[in-house]
């Protein structure tokens, strides 16, 4: 084989395309410095490599392999470019994916002779952190036909000669190339190849997708999301429990989301994601399906490569949306996706399961307040305030997922709990707690005010009740917002891929859940009878759970202390003194015992305190404290090393199992976890004896990187917790809750 230069053109032709692609991403950086033909760049390490200049093909070598060693004429005969690669390389296929690109040639070709393009082996994916990409490891032969004239002249001999550009990489990219060529003798009668060589050329043609006029296909699409249906026409359905489509087109799939199959009787139908890059909806869905021939899909059994051209008819109707995430996947492999149906059902039993957890508690003890305190009320008006709770937490859920859809189209990097990433607002939330907890205690009555929202359930009048009713809804959505109940990650991760309909409806069934238990208690007058008479006991209960929402407002201290720093607190915990004072002040001078002018005065003193408590809180939330990515030790534990896509990449390479936190200060499941879970010397222990690399991805402020990893895995909020067994095994993920049984017996089974 003989090798030429690598040209400046080219190089940039191959390193531009893969920085536009990887940039739009804000995944990984490029360093690109060319003299001449010197090259560095590092997608995924961020380390520098450089190309040797005496090799145009690093870590490769081509050739070209056939399955004739003299041609006749007239004679048709296939040719194939065979490039080897080092262990842990790869290159490219016609489609690369989210990086890459496919590999070129150009053919120079004597007279008489034609060459076909390319037949395309069916690729593998190939998954770089949240990147996607389709290519061959290890060897890869690309077959094409060639035909000779029956002109040319028995004796003579022709010679095949092309250019061959390819990308080849592992945890560097380098352009490689080389200059490819086989001369045939012109024979009487053709004379084939050594075996072995015909056998590889064979190989890599069985390989190339084959059209099944026994099968057909469809496509639809909705907002979002694409249909892929297909049938088997003879009648034999085939028992297929998995399958994966691979678009030839760029830009028209999401290449990272999970592909879920779901079969209604003799039909198949596979949920596609729409790219986000996507131009304009594709009319057609051009790719390969590689499904297996077998019973079920076994890494190393045969499969069965399927050309698709299948032309997509809008689905107005909305036909797809019933089934546009499949059924899915959650644990054990990457995608984490499930069906909207079961997404709804999931989104209602975590919203039920949302009463249980700690952050709920102090709103869980206002509505306790609420019901003792109405327990001799008209049932009618019982039933209305329990509904308009309900409007409450519903309201408020169609506004945060309106939000989060929102700034996710305008290319925001967001999840569940987004809000609380914002320093301001959990500053805010701090004050708002710290004076609910002061109305409780009794330091001010204020009838409908910011603070009465979860104060003053019950109202002197019943505009005021049914204010403080749909208000306290409200309030319990907020308030929820920092933990994630089990089955509502899976259903999150759903609603934030799925089309607006579907994403609002799973909002929708989570309210639902939510406000379930306190509308039902509200339409069971009987119950509410069981409860003791109001009376003096009432302003006791009332008074202990001003502490509750103390307890709050401190946990939302220690997050804005995460966020922020030293100083910051300082300001905050002023602002709260201020609140203070302010309360003081409405308590000592009651608007009762004053005249109008003092009473206008001493609100107007009050309202400027107030003012000045939130706008030092807004300060203290601008302040950005000191946090280096690279750190290696987050949180002062020095088992447990700071997230980067790199980091996880260049661990996995090694063999080691890979364990990742992903969690926040302001998450209350993640930190009950942590302690009761992660940081105990038996679970301490058992990830030393495995020597589990651990990896703490901290979405305390907001991390686009972090929030991406996330989605990859089919979730848009924490705690999540993903395991990697070992180099090339899937993701798996565990539960919400952990335990520490559950973390032993995984860590006990091994690969």
């Amino acid at each position: 084989m003989r090798l030429r230069s690598f040209s400046f053109s080219t190089l940039c032709r191959f390193q531009v395309s893969i920085m536009v692609k990887r940039l739009r991403r804000h995944v990984f950086t490029f360093i690109l410095i060319m003299f001449g033909v010197h090259v560095t760049g590092s997608p995924v390490t961020g380390q520098t490599a450089s190309a040797d200049t005496s090799d145009s093909s690093p870590h490769s070598e081509a050739s070209l392999a056939s399955t004739a060693s003299a041609v006749a004429p007239g004679q048709r005969f296939t040719v194939a470019l065979d490039i080897e690669m080092e262990e842990g390389w790869h290159t490219y296929w016609i489609n690369p994916g989210d990086s890459g690109e496919p590999v070129t040639i150009e053919w120079s070709l004597p007279d008489g002779v034609e060459a076909r393009a390319f037949e395309w082996p069916y690729p593998r994916r190939i998954d770089a952190s949240v990147l996607t990409s389709y290519g061959y490891a290890d060897r890869v032969l690309l077959p094409t036909s060639v035909s000779a004239s029956g002109d040319l002249a028995v004796g003579d001999s022709i010679t095949i000669r092309g250019e061959a550009s390819w990308l080849i990489c592992a945890d560097i990219c380098l352009p490689a190339s080389a200059t490819v060529e086989s001369t045939f003798p012109v024979a009487a009668e053709p004379v084939a190849a050594s075996p072995a060589e015909v056998r590889r050329v064979e190989q890599a043609q069985a390989r190339v997708p084959t059209v099944a006029s026994d099968w057909t296909f469809e496509a639809t699409r909705s907002e979002g999301s694409y249909g892929l249906a297909f049938t088997v026409d003879d009648g034999k359905v085939p028992d297929i429990s998995s399958a994966q489509f691979f678009p030839e087109d760029g830009d028209v799939l999401d290449h990272a989301a999970a592909q879920p199959l779901t079969r209604q009787e003799d039909a198949f139908l596979m949920a596609l994601q729409e790219s986000p890059y996507a131009q304009t909806p594709a009319d057609t869905l051009r790719g390969v399906l590689v499904a297996p021939s077998g019973a079920s899909w076994i890494p190393g059994e045969e499969v069965r490569a399927i050309r698709v051209h299948a032309p997509v008819v809008d689905d107005g109707a909305g036909t797809l949306s019933i089934l546009e995430d499949g059924l899915a996947a959650s644990t054990g492999s990457g995608g984490g996706r499930v069906a909207i149906g079961w997404a709804l059902l999931m989104a209602f039993a975590g919203g039920l399961l949302l009463n249980l957890m700690p952050c709920v508690f102090p709103v869980l003890s206002i509505k306790i307040l609420g019901f003792a305190d109405s327990s001799g009320d008209d049932p009618t008006a019982m039933r209305r305030h329990g509904w308009l709770f309900g409007a409450g937490v519903l309201v408020s859920m169609w506004v945060l997922a309106g939000t989060l859809l929102g700034l996710r189209a305008a290319g925001n990097e967001i999840g569940w709990g987004f809000q609380l990433q914002s320093p301001a607002f959990v500053a805010l939330m701090a004050l708002l707690f710290a004076g609910i907890g002061y109305n409780l205690l009794g330091a001010f009555e204020v009838g409908t005010t910011l603070m009465n929202w979860g104060g003053r359930l019950q109202g002197t009048t019943p505009d005021s009740g049914n204010r403080s009713a749909f208000m306290t809804g409200i309030l319990a959505t907020i308030i929820a917002t920092p933990c994630t109940a089990p089955f509502m990650g899976a259903a999150l991760g759903v609603a934030l891929a799925s089309s607006a309909p579907g994403a609002v409806a799973i909002f929708t069934m989570l309210g639902a859940g939510m406000a379930t238990p306190y509308v039902g208690l509200s339409m069971t007058p009987r119950l509410l009878d069981r409860l003791p008479e109001p009376g003096a006991w009432m302003e006791s209960l009332k008074q202990f759970f001003a502490f509750p929402m103390f307890a709050t407002a401190i946990w939302l201290l220690w997050v804005f202390a995460q966020q922020t720093g030293h100083n910051a607190v300082a300001l905050l915990l002023f602002a709260i003194l201020l609140l203070g004072v302010a309360s003081w002040i409405l308590n000592r001078w009651s608007a009762a015992t004053l005249s109008r002018t003092a009473r206008v005065a001493t609100r107007a003193v009050v309202a400027a305190i107030i003012a000045g408590a939130v706008t030092l809180a807004l300060v203290g939330a601008q302040y950005d404290r000191a946090r280096s990515a690279s750190t290696s030790t987050p949180n002062g534990d020095a088992r447990w090393m700071s997230y980067s896509a790199e980091r996880v990449d260049s661990l996995r390479s090694t063999g080691r199992p890979v364990f990742i936190d992903f969690t926040a200060a302001w998450c209350l499941t993640c930190q009950v976890n942590k302690q009761t879970v992660l940081s105990t010397p038996e679970v301490t222990e058992a990830f030393e004896q495995s020597n589990v690399a651990l990896i703490r991805a901290d979405w305390t402020n907001r991390d686009a990187d972090i929030t991406k990893a996330l989605a990859s895995h089919g979730r848009s909020g924490v705690p999540v917790y993903v395991y990697y067994a070992g180099p090339n095994a899937r993701p798996e993920i565990l539960p919400e809750v952990l335990t520490k049984d559950m973390i032993l017996d995984r860590l006990n089974r091994g690969t």
